[in-house]
This record gives structure tokens, C-alpha cells and sequence, in this order.
């Protein structure tokens, strides 16, 4: 068993990269490189896309801690709000707004690498050829040479943009001496920008730095922290894709582009060049055994390089979480991404070291933090989308306290009801605010899967979004302790009642001997029908193979229940009871329980049909058995 003080040192890091660098964990060994880090670094890949918190800004802070083997520079282009404002209201009069943009883009590419030339000739070359003499004194003429706030120096550049650049560094005494005759803004902006960008190539092939030693690689992330939902936006990031593109072209072997973005901004950009950008493309995935890798790299960043994984998940973790194996019941009640991993882990951690002063985690310890961390992500999600869908939140209580497999036809019902609502409140999203349109975007963003055969698929890599003709959904199981639906359906548990209730003081004469040595009697014959019943429900659920698991576990857990009291009835005890409404309380049940399956969109489409009329079947079949109706035992009620 681990001692306190490992348990006390095990922590799995930051929520955000940039901390981690700080607390040096990140560079410890907490990093686990993917197939995403490896295609940014090869220079095979140049646009990294993945979820909020899938580990983009990891790889981006590796790369400038362990890229200098490889490239000649690293330079990370960091936008901030000033400098995202300010390239989202970049208009020249001549140029769609995407072209334009794109111009933006392209200078601060120009710029950034014209700086990076200065400093690299004389340090690493130890000359300064003319054309990076050129580069000196043009950055010096247009105020970039020296550091400022990022935001100030892409204001005067767009300024620049817009009016003329010093271009006098490249032979040209105003960018009006560009052209013959008058030239519009756009125009007049490309001139201007050729002229920049044709000095930095050519100061790249005096040095022959494409040949002698690594490229420049310039990076850019979080761009979600300018984005919004508005065409000037997405014309922002389409400008920026545009740009990357003709740099890496334009300087060759010299530069390397690498853009990371979140899958929702890049999913939402339409573009008539979108299509080019595909070999490009790089989606991070992470699999349970990559989170279980993670863990472990992380938790020996922290604990100590000989931590081994049965300690860790036999020992400071319990091996099993309500009967589950506990490293998959943690990261199936987490989305597929390293932050919420990481917070998880960390909470449990908390939970049994800082709250509880344990020495180890226990089982309730996990528990305990899984509401707490489901509570955490339900808000976080809204948030993570607030400016694509701010009414995503208020499409949660469709699911609170409910059973967490949920059909298209039962979600319809619900939606109908609150619609109006919700179209007074959020107009502007009408359109996407039908049912179908809150299926989509509820796949989409992780919160419901889709049955798929016998498997339930969330969204992520190439999968299908969900399809017109699927129509059962189940709530992600991050999300359903904080909704409160712990089940698959809502199902009453079944209750003796009043008729259980009655105890006969004396009892049928003699006792209820269940050997039936001699022929049984009609007690013996009613527990066996109650029995019978139960065992033929069970048979038949567990034949619904298309049926989905939970709720195949639901109905036999409630079966169960009616079976453990029928068993109840041992020799000697069954006397105490008046039988026959014994069996028309469980029959009464059985009908609940189908209604509530039916009401639940249990039914044909789910696989559910056959179990339902089964139900019914026997429900029918035991009053039959007892001879009368709910609550009269003294008329027979047929099927």
C-alpha cells in the first residue's frame, strides 16, 4: 500500500499548458507525444485541429521547448483582443473581405520572419548580406524592429496597409511609386506587400537557409480567444489559412506554418478553397489507453519516475470503481481530451488526500468526485460554446431527472413543450431550433451519442454526424450525475404496498411447504406463476440483443427486484401473506412498468417491443392466475 506522503506528491498538472511549463511538469515527462505533436514537428502537417482542452497549446509549448534541434527559430504569434479587433475590422476598398484579411496575415508573416533574418545572419551566419540589410532598415522605417505590444504594432501595420509603407529599404521612395496609374486600396495593399515579401525570400536564398540548418517555424494559437460567431470573424481565420498557404509556398524550405485551431471554429468556416487545406489537416484523438498513457507519464512527472501503473490503479486508486474497472470508469465520465483527464484525476486526488486526509483514494472517494466533476463539466460545456450556441444551456433540463437513453420521438415531446420558449428567447436561432437541429448540435458538441448497432458512438475523428433516420440518443455519461440521470430509463421500483402490507395473524392453517411432495396447492401454484413470470421476462430482455445494454440492465434490475420478493415466500413464510393480491399488485406493476417504457420511446425502434409485450403478456396472464382485476380479487378480468 502507498504511504501518504505519494499520495500526497501526485498531481497530474495543469488544466492549461502554459502553467504546466511554469511548474515544470510538462517538461518533466508529463508530455506524452502523439501523432499530432509528430506531425507538427516533421513539418507534415500544418494546421492542428481539436477540441477545447484536446491538448493543442501542450503541443505548441513542447515545440518551443525541444524544437531548437530542429528549426532555426521558433516564433509564436500570440493574438490577443486588441490585435483580434483589429484584424477583424481590416477592410480594403477593391478586396473581399477574406482576401483582404489574408493581406494582414501575410505582413505579420513578412514581418516576423524579417525580424528573425536580422537577428540569424549575424548570429548564426555571421554576415548581414544587402538584402538583410534591406530587412533592417525597412523594419526600422515601419516601426517593427523593436518589441511592443503586439496589438499597437498590427494597428500601424494595417494602417500601412491601408495607406502606403516605407518601402524606401527596397528601392522605392513612396508605395505610390508603385504603379503607372491610380490603383485602388486592395491593389495598391498587394503591390506594397509583394515588394516586403519578395526582400524576405530573397534575403532566405542569399543565406541558402532552406539548406544549411532547420526553418523558421512560425506558430499561432488560441485564436478562439478573438473569434466570434460574425462573418468578420470567420473571414479572420479563413484570411489566416489563406496566408499560411501562400508563406509556405512562397519561402519554401526556409518557413513552416502551424496553425492550431478548435475544431468547432475550423468545422464552421466555408470557404471555396477549403478543399486545398485537407492534406493539411491533423484532428488530435485521444483513446482511453492514450488518456491511461497520459495519466501515468503525469502521475510519474509528479511522484517519481519508478511509479508503476498497478500501483497507480491498484493501490492509490482503487482497482474498482461500482464494479468497474477504474481507470475506464474515470475516463469513460470524461470527455476524450487530457484537460478534463487531468481535473478528473486531480479532483479524486483532492477529494481523498485534502478533504478526507486518506492515504489512498477509496471508491467513495471517486464517486464523491464524479458528482462534483460532473457538475464542473455540465457548466463548462455551455460555456466552451457560449458564442456558437448560446442557448445550449437551456436545452439541459430536457434531460434532468430522467433516464439517460432518450429517443427522437420522447426528445420531440419534451422540445415541443419548451419551443416556444426557447424561440422567444434566442430569435436570432430559430432556424436551428427544431428537433433536429438540437440533435445535431447536441451530437456535435459531445453531449449525446447515437446508437449505431450494438454500440453507442459520441462524436469525434470521422465519425458521421448523427443521421436523419437514427433515433436513439444516450447522454454522455460525463453528464449525468449533474442531470440526474443515472439510469438508462426512469422505472418505478417496484413495492409490495398495501397487499404486501396486510399480515394474516393466523395464517393459513399448516405451513407452505415448497417440496410438493404432495399435489400443489393453490398457494404453491400463485408463487410459481410469480416466479415463471419474472424468469420470462428476464429471458426475454435479455434476447432484445438490439436493445441498448443500460437499459437492458435497468428492466432486469427492476425484474429482479419483484423476483428477490417472490423469493421471499420460503417455507413456512408464504402463509403470512394474502397471495392473490400479491399477484395483481405485481401484475398492476408489470403494466406500469411497460407504460413506463412506452413513455420512455422504448418501444420497436430501440428493440424494446418484444420485452414490452411481454410485460403486458404476463401482467394479463397473472390476473388470470389470481382471478379478478387491480384490487378486486373476487371478479376475473380476461385479457
Amino acid at each position: 500500500m502507498a504511504d501518504g506522503p505519494l499520495l500526497a506528491q501526485l498531481h497530474f498538472g495543469r488544466e492549461d499548458a502554459e502553467r504546466d511549463v511554469q511548474d515544470g511538469l510538462l517538461l518533466r515527462g508529463g508530455f506524452l507525444p502523439n501523432a499530432a505533436y509528430r506531425g507538427a514537428l516533421s513539418g507534415r502537417k500544418m494546421l492542428i485541429i481539436g477540441r477545447k482542452g484536446s491538448g493543442k497549446s501542450a503541443i505548441c509549448m513542447q515545440l518551443k521547448a525541444d524544437g531548437t534541434g530542429h528549426y532555426a527559430g521558433i516564433e509564436l504569434i500570440p493574438p490577443d483582443e486588441t490585435a483580434g479587433e483589429e484584424i477583424r475590422r481590416f477592410e480594403l476598398q477593391g478586396l473581399p473581405g477574406d482576401s483582404a484579411k489574408a493581406l494582414i496575415w501575410r505582413y505579420l508573416f513578412a514581418v516576423y520572419a524579417a525580424r528573425h533574418l536580422v537577428s540569424h545572419a549575424k548570429d548564426v551566419h555571421g554576415y548581414r548580406p544587402d538584402s538583410v540589410k534591406a530587412l533592417a532598415r525597412f523594419l526600422k522605417q515601419n516601426g517593427e524592429s523593436a518589441d511592443g505590444r503586439f496589438g499597437d504594432r498590427l494597428a500601424q501595420a494595417a494602417r500601412g496597409l491601408q495607406t502606403s509603407l516605407s518601402l524606401e529599404a527596397f528601392g522605392f521612395k513612396a508605395g505610390l511609386d508603385l504603379a503607372q496609374s491610380p490603383l485602388s486600396e486592395g491593389a495598391q495593399a498587394t503591390r506594397q506587400l509583394d515588394v516586403v515579401e519578395q526582400g524576405v525570400a530573397q534575403a532566405f536564398a542569399d543565406l541558402d537557409c532552406g539548406a544549411e540548418h532547420g526553418p523558421l517555424l512560425l506558430m499561432v494559437d488560441q485564436l478562439e480567444l478573438v473569434w466570434s460567431a460574425e462573418t468578420d470573424s470567420n473571414s479572420m481565420v479563413i484570411g489566416l489559412l489563406l496566408a499560411a498557404k501562400h508563406a509556405v509556398s512562397l519561402y519554401g524550405a526556409a518557413v513552416r506554418v502551424l496553425l492550431f485551431l478548435r475544431a468547432d471554429i475550423y468545422d464552421s468556416l466555408h470557404f471555396g478553397e477549403g478543399d486545398k487545406f485537407r492534406g493539411d489537416e491533423l484532428r488530435i484523438t485521444w483513446t482511453e489507453q492514450a488518456l491511461r498513457d497520459l495519466a501515468l507519464a503525469r502521475a510519474r512527472a509528479s511522484a517519481g519516475a519508478e511509479l508503476t501503473a498497478e500501483t497507480l490503479w491498484g493501490d492509490l486508486f482503487p482497482a474498482e470503481v461500482e464494479g468497474e474497472e477504474t481507470a475506464t470508469y474515470l475516463f469513460r465520465r470524461c470527455l476524450p481530451r487530457p484537460r478534463d483527464a487531468i481535473q478528473f484525476l486531480n479532483l479524486c486526488q483532492e477529494t481523498a488526500s485534502l478533504i478526507h486526509g486518506r492515504d489512498r483514494i477509496t471508491e467513495a472517494d471517486v464517486v464523491q468526485a464524479g458528482r462534483q466533476f460532473s457538475d464542473w463539466k455540465l457548466k463548462d460545456l455551455a460555456l466552451e460554446y457560449l458564442v456558437a450556441h448560446p442557448f445550449l444551456k437551456h436545452l439541459f433540463p430536457l434531460f434532468q431527472n430522467t433516464g439517460y437513453v432518450v429517443t427522437r420521438a420522447v426528445l420531440g415531446s419534451r422540445f415541443d413543450a419548451a419551443a416556444e420558449s426557447l424561440h422567444r428567447l434566442f430569435p436570432a436561432y430559430a432556424d436551428a431550433l427544431t428537433v433536429s437541429g438540437v440533435v445535431d448540435v447536441l451530437y456535435a458538441v459531445g453531449f449525446l451519442g447515437v446508437r449505431r448497432g450494438n454500440d453507442v458512438v459520441f462524436a469525434g475523428g470521422d465519425d458521421l454526424p448523427a443521421q436523419f433516420h437514427e433515433t436513439e440518443f444516450h447522454v454522455h455519461p460525463c453528464f449525468r450525475a449533474a442531470l440526474g440521470a443515472n439510469s438508462a430509463v426512469v422505472l418505478r421500483h417496484f413495492e409490495i404496498g398495501a397487499a404486501a402490507g396486510r399480515v394474516i395473524q393466523g395464517g393459513f392453517p399448516g405451513s407452505f411447504d415448497t417440496s410438493f411432495g404432495s399435489a400443489p396447492t393453490r398457494d404453491h401454484r400463485l408463487v410459481q406463476e410469480l416466479r415463471r413470470s419474472c424468469h420470462s421476462i428476464l429471458a426475454q430482455t435479455s434476447r432484445a440483443v438490439s436493445l441498448a445494454q443500460g437499459a437492458q440492465d435497468e428492466i432486469a434490475q427492476h425484474i429482479n427486484r419483484v423476483l428477490d420478493e417472490v423469493n421471499v415466500l420460503s417455507p413456512g413464510a408464504a402463509s403470512a401473506y394474502d397471495l392473490e393480491d400479491r399477484v395483481l399488485t405485481t401484475a398492476h406493476y408489470f403494466d406500469t412498468l411497460a407504460a413506463q417504457l412506452l413513455a420512455g420511446g422504448l418501444d420497436d425502434t430501440t428493440g424494446a417491443g418484444d420485452v414490452v409485450r411481454r410485460v403486458q403478456e404476463e401482467a394479463r396472464r397473472l390476473r388470470r392466475q389470481a382471478g379478478g382485476s387491480y384490487g378486486s380479487s373476487g371478479n376475473s378480468s380476461g385479457p
